[in-house]
């Protein structure tokens, strides 16, 4: 199983924790790296892709610890995915040289109405010999929009809203908007934005599987016979 920046992230926030994280379901038995109950455990199943984008995930502080948390899936597919904690104050040194690398070109995905209007772009428009790097800001509602305001660090990017046609299938948490999307499925908008149509489905068929088995260890039920894995492999050897 290839480990990536998230699992790294959760170790390195794991570590310099003054206590335990109590979140829901805390007494449970997960597995580490997908955050599922070990016998929902996915990660032998996840799909490999190919892709010529980046993502860039800043998390607020605790984010990267919560179970319910699908920047992660981004992360298990997308290879070339980086991860941080956000700080107002003081902003990782790794994190402002990635910005800063001339192979990317960064997009902040973030709802346009936000945004000042000469920020805002409506497509991916990538330079020649320059790779997109999609800035998702993870976190509750609440936090996105404080990142957003407090990261001056970001302003010079353009922003790429994406509005969506469907309301959301998480239904992990509780949007404080009806039209509001977890993190993997607007990073799987962003891809189809781009052009990677494929890969936007098979985001949006991991996040299906994640989903599914997160609620049916939640709810203490049984995998349906038609489950969200057997759909992904399915499309998949298509």
């Amino acid at each position: 199983m290839r480990i990536h920046a998230v699992h790294d992230l959760y170790e390195e926030r794991l570590a310099r924790s003054t206590r335990p994280f109590r979140a829901r379901g805390c007494k449970v038995e997960r597995c580490s790296y997908c955050m599922l109950r070990e016998h929902l455990c996915i990660c032998s199943e996840k799909p490999v892709i190919s892709s010529n984008a980046a993502f860039l995930l800043v998390m607020y502080d605790d984010e990267v610890l919560k179970p319910s948390n699908t920047g992660r899936l981004i992360a298990d597919l997308f290879e070339d995915t980086f991860a941080y904690i956000w700080s107002r104050t003081e902003p990782n040194s790794a994190m402002l040289e990635l910005l800063e690398d001339p192979q990317w070109q960064p997009y902040v995905v973030f709802p346009a109405e936000y945004a000042q209007p000469e920020r805002v772009a409506e497509k991916v428009d990538v330079d020649t010999g320059k790779r997109p790097l999609f800035i998702m800001l993870d976190g509750s509602w609440a936090e996105a929009k404080k990142m957003f305001r407090k990261s001056p660090y970001l302003n010079n990017f353009p922003v790429l809203s994406i509005n969506p046609d469907q309301p959301s299938r998480y239904k992990v948490r509780e949007a404080s908007k009806e039209n509001q999307l977890g993190t993997a499925e607007v990073a799987a908008r962003v891809i189809d934005l781009y052009g990677e149509q494929q890969n936007a489905e098979v985001l949006d068929l991991w996040f299906d599987v994640f989903r599914e088995n997160y609620l049916t260890g939640k709810m203490n039920r049984v995998l349906p016979d038609d489950s969200a894995l057997k759909q992904l492999k399915q499309y998949v050897a298509a």
